[in-house]
C-alpha cells in the first residue's frame, strides 16, 4: 500500500511539473527519461522509501546530510499533491476521502522531517544548521498552503457542521474537532488580506526561531569556560578535572581546562568549585549568553514577541497567551497566574530563610559579602552538608549511570508494566554513545524500538528530552520509534560515569516521556502518544520520578560502584530528607522563568518594541520575584521552551503537572504501589489513549476524581501529611 501510494504520488508530481509553464530547454527530458531519472533518485536517497529496518526505524548508515534536501522538496511535492487531490475532490465530502485521507497523507515529508529535526537537536553541524536554515521559511509557507486552502477548508467544514449525525465513533470525533480547530486558528476564516498579513508573519516567525536556535547551539560553545591553571579548579574530583582536560583538548586548548555551560542560568559545577573569582566567570558566561556581539538575541527575542502578539490579534485573540491557553488544561492566562501567584508568598518566605541561612554560612566562612547568583550553590551545598551531614561525591558513587538504567529504569517498567528492554546492537546509531534497544510488552509481543542518548557532547543542545522517529499509529500500521536525550557528563573511557540523584530521577522522567510514546494505542497519528496539551504531557513524565526514591526499587540499582553493596540506610535517609532542601530557591527561579514567559506572550499587538533587560526586570518585579540572587531559572536570550515557540506562553505547565503527578503517585501508593495492577490501570487509562479524548476525562478515569493539590504540598516538603 506504502508503495503505491508513493508511485502513484511521484507521478503526481511529475504531472504537475509538466504543466507548469516552464522555458522550453535542449537539456528538457522526456517523460520516460524523467520517470528513469526520479527512479534513480529514488534508490540513492534512503528517503524515499519505508526504511527496511524493524519499524521503519531509521537506517543512520545510509543517511547522509545530502539526502535531506532533496527529500524534503520530493516530501512537500507529494504532499501537496495528495491535499490538492483531497481539496479538489468531485465527490461530497466525508470524515474517510477527507479528514482520514489527509492523516494518511505526506509519508516522505513526515519520514525525513523526523529524522533531520531530531538529528538537529541532537548531532547538529555546520551543513545541518545551514539546511534548517533554508528549510525553515519553505516548511513554514508549505503549512501556511495547507492551513490556508480555502477548498480544502470548505470540505473539513462541510464534515464538521453535519458531526452528529455522522455516527462517528468517539476517537474520529476528536480528530474531527481538531482538525476543524487547527483550520481555524490557523487562519482559515480570515479575508484574503489577513490572510497574506499571517502568512507573511508566519515566515518571519520561523526564520527567527531557527535563528534563536542555532545561535544557542553556536552561543553554548563559545562561551565555554576556558582555565589555565588546575589549581582554579580546587573542588573538583580528579575525574571531573581530567573530563574537562580532555574537553579543552578536543576543542584545541591543549594543557587547559573546559568547563562547558549547561542550559541553565545556575550551572550544577558551582556547588564544588571553591575558587570564587571562577565561580563568577562560569556563572556570567551562563547568564549573560546572547546579549552580545554577532549571537545576540535580544532582537530575535523582542521581534518574536511582537509576532506572536500580532498573530494573535488577527486570529481574535487579545494577546499570543489567550490564544496559546485556549485548548489546555489551564484555559487562560488568569488562571495559569493565579496557580503562581498563589505560591509566591510561602516560597519568597522559604527562599529568604534559606538565603538568611546561606549569609550565615558566608559569615563563618570568613566572608565578607553579600551572596550573589555565583555563590548560592556553593554556599548551600555547606549548608545542606552540615543540616544532612550529605557529601554529594558519596551519594553519586551509589548511582552509576548503567545500574541506574538497567537495575533502576528498565526494572520499574518491568515491575510495573511487564515490559523489558532488550539491547539491539545491530541497529544503526546516529552517535557512537546512542544505544538501541527493543522493548518486549508483559506477553512477548514486540512494541517498540527505543534509543537512548544520554550523554553531552558538541553539537547536542542543552536539556533533556523525548521524541520519535515513529510514532505509533494503526491506521498507517506503524510501531513507536522513540529517543530518550539528556546531557550527563561522561566519565573519561574506562571510568564509570557517576551521576547525582537529580540526574537519576531525570532518566526516570524521560522514560516517562518515552512509554507515552511506546504505550500509545490509537488509530490515529494526529492523536497518538504524546500529542496532547503542553499542561498535561509533562504528567506521565513527573509521575515515574518518584519511583526512583520508592524502597523496593531503590534497593535494586542504588549500589555502590566498586563494591556493589547497597546504599547504607543512613544515607539514603539523609538524601531522602535532603530532598526538600533548597525548595525556596528551586522553585522561585522556576517561579519567576514562569512569569516571564507568561508577560512575553501577554503583550498585545500594538506594543512597541521591548528592551529585554528592562522587561525582565519590570515583569520579575511586577510579580514580586525580583530576587537578585536567585535569578530566573532561564534568561529571555537563552530561554528555548518560551522564546524557541515550543512551550510559548506555556511553561508553567511543568508545575501544573507535577499537582497531577504527585496527586497521581499518592493514589497508586494507596493502592498498594508497585504493582502490575496500578501499573497497567495508569496504563489502560492516561498512556494508552493519547489525545483521543479530553485530559481531565483521563485522569478522572484512571484517580476517579480531579486532582487536589495536597500531594504536591507534601512533594516539595511544604506539609508533612494529608489532613
Amino acid at each position: 500500500m506504502r508503495k503505491t501510494l508513493i508511485a502513484t504520488a511521484i507521478g503526481a508530481a511529475l504531472a504537475l511539473s509538466a504543466c507548469s509553464e516552464q522555458p522550453s530547454s535542449p537539456q528538457d527530458l522526456s517523460a520516460d527519461t524523467a520517470v528513469e531519472a526520479m527512479v534513480d533518485v529514488v534508490a540513492e536517497n534512503p528517503f524515499f522509501q519505508s526504511s527496511a529496518l524493524q519499524y521503519e526505524a531509521p537506517d543512520f548508515g545510509l543517511i547522509d546530510d545530502e539526502h535531506f534536501i532533496p527529500a524534503f522538496e520530493e516530501g512537500m511535492k507529494q504532499h501537496m499533491a495528495e491535499i490538492e487531490a483531497i481539496a479538489n475532490n468531485p465527490e461530497p465530502a466525508t470524515f474517510e476521502n477527507t479528514v482520514v485521507a489527509m492523516e494518511k497523507s505526506g509519508e516522505l515529508l513526515t519520514r525525513v522531517s523526523r529524522v533531520f529535526f531530531n538529528l538537529s537537536g541532537t548531532d547538529s553541524n555546520e551543513k545541518r544548521r545551514e539546511i534548517q536554515r533554508e528549510l525553515s521559511p519553505k516548511l513554514s509557507a508549505h503549512s501556511d498552503n495547507i492551513n490556508l486552502n480555502p477548498e480544502l477548508f470548505a470540505r473539513v467544514e462541510a464534515i464538521y457542521n453535519q458531526r452528529d449525525s455522522l455516527g462517528l465513533d468517539s476517537e474520529s470525533a476528536r480528530l474531527l474537532d481538531i482538525y476543524y480547530d487547527r483550520f481555524v486558528r490557523s487562519g482559515a476564516t480570515l479575508t484574503e488580506e489577513q490572510q497574506v498579513k499571517i502568512r507573511a508573519l508566519n515566515e518571519e516567525h520561523s526564520n527567527l526561531t531557527t535563528q534563536f536556535s542555532q545561535n544557542q547551539l553556536a552561543i553554548t560553545s563559545a562561551i565555554a569556560v576556558v582555565v589555565d591553571d588546575v589549581e582554579e579548579l580546587d573542588g573538583l574530583s580528579d575525574s571531573q578535572i581530567r573530563a574537562a582536560a580532555n574537553a579543552a583538548q578536543a576543542a584545541g586548548h591543549e594543557g587547559k581546562y573546559l568547563l562547558s555551560i549547561t542550559n541553565t542560568t545556575r550551572q550544577p559545577i558551582l556547588t564544588s568549585l571553591n575558587n570564587r573569582e571562577l565561580r563568577q566567570r562560569v556563572w556570567e558566561a551562563s547568564a549573560f549568553r546572547g546579549t552580545s556581539g554577532e549571537l545576540d538575541n535580544r532582537p530575535i527575542v523582542s521581534r518574536l514577541a511582537q509576532i506572536r502578539a500580532e498573530r494573535a490579534n488577527l486570529l481574535g485573540y487579545p494577546d499570543w497567551a489567550t490564544y496559546q491557553l485556549e485548548n489546555t488544561m489551564a484555559e487562560t492566562p488568569e488562571n495559569v497566574l493565579n496557580m503562581l501567584s498563589s505560591m509566591v508568598p510561602a516560597v519568597v518566605a522559604n527562599t529568604e530563610q534559606e538565603q538568611a541561612d546561606i549569609q550565615e554560612m558566608i559569615r563563618r566562612h570568613g566572608g565578607d559579602f553579600d551572596v550573589q547568583p555565583w555563590d548560592w550553590e556553593y554556599y548551600a551545598e555547606l549548608v545542606r552538608q552540615e543540616k544532612y551531614d550529605l557529601d554529594e561525591s558519596e551519594v553519586k558513587q551509589y548511582f552509576e549511570f548503567n545500574r541506574v538504567l538497567h537495575d533502576g529504569v528498565f526494572y520499574t517498567m518491568n515491575r510495573l508494566y511487564g515490559i523489558r528492554f532488550e539491547p539491539r546492537p545491530d541497529l544503526p546509531v546516529y552517535h557512537e554513545d546512542v544505544e538501541a534497544y527493543e522493548v518486549f510488552d508483559h506477553d512477548g509481543t514486540s512494541l517498540a524500538i527505543f534509543y537512548a542518548d544520554y550523554f553531552a557532547r558538541e553539537g547536542k543542545r542543552g536539556g533533556a528530552w523525548m521524541s520519535a522517529f515513529v510514532s505509533q499509529s494503526h491506521l498507517l500500521d506503524k510501531k513507536p520509534v522513540v529517543v530518550n536525550v539528556m546531557n550527563i557528563p561522561k566519565a573519561p573511557d574506562g571510568e564509570p560515569t557517576l551521576i547525582s540523584y537529580d540526574h537519576t530521577t531525570t532518566i526516570f522522567h524521560e522514560l516517562g516521556h518515552g512509554i507515552h510514546g511506546m504505550f500509545s494505542n490509537v488509530n490515529f497519528p494526529t492523536l497518538a502518544g504524546t500529542s496532547v496539551s503542553r499542561d498535561f504531557v509533562e504528567f506521565p513524565s513527573t509521575f515515574e520520578e518518584d519511583w526512583a526514591a520508592y524502597p523496593e526499587v531503590l534497593a535494586n540499582y542504588a549500589k555502590h560502584y566498586e563494591t556493589g553493596e547497597a546504599i547504607p540506610d543512613e544515607l539514603l535517609e539523609k538524601i531522602m530528607q535532603s530532598r526538600s532542601f533548597n525548595q525556596g530557591f528551586d522553585t522561585l527561579e522556576y517561579i519567576a522563568a514562569s512569569f516571564l514567559d507568561m508577560e512575553w506572550h501577554m503583550l498585545s499587538g500594538d506594543q512597541p518594541a521591548q528592551d529585554v533587560e528592562t522587561f525582565e526586570a519590570a515583569a520579575l518585579a511586577k510579580h514580586g520575584v525580583d530576587m537578585s540572587a536567585v535569578p530566573p531559572r532561564y534568561k529571555s536570550t537563552f530561554f528555548n521552551h518560551s522564546i524557541g515557540g515550543g512551550y510559548s506562553a506555556g511553561y508553567y505547565a511543568y508545575m501544573w503537572s507535577e499537582i497531577l503527578a504527585a496527586d497521581a503517585f499518592a493514589y497508586v501508593q494507596s493502592q498498594g504501589g508497585l504493582t502490575r495492577e496500578n501499573g497497567d490501570h495508569y496504563r489502560k487509562n492516561i498512556l494508552e489513549v493519547g489525545n483521543t479524548r479530553p485530559t481531565m476525562e483521563s485522569y478522572i478515569q484512571f484517580r476517579g476524581q480531579e486532582p487536589t493539590t495536597e500531594a504536591l504540598l507534601i512533594r516539595r516538603g511544604l506539609k508533612t501529611q494529608i489532613d
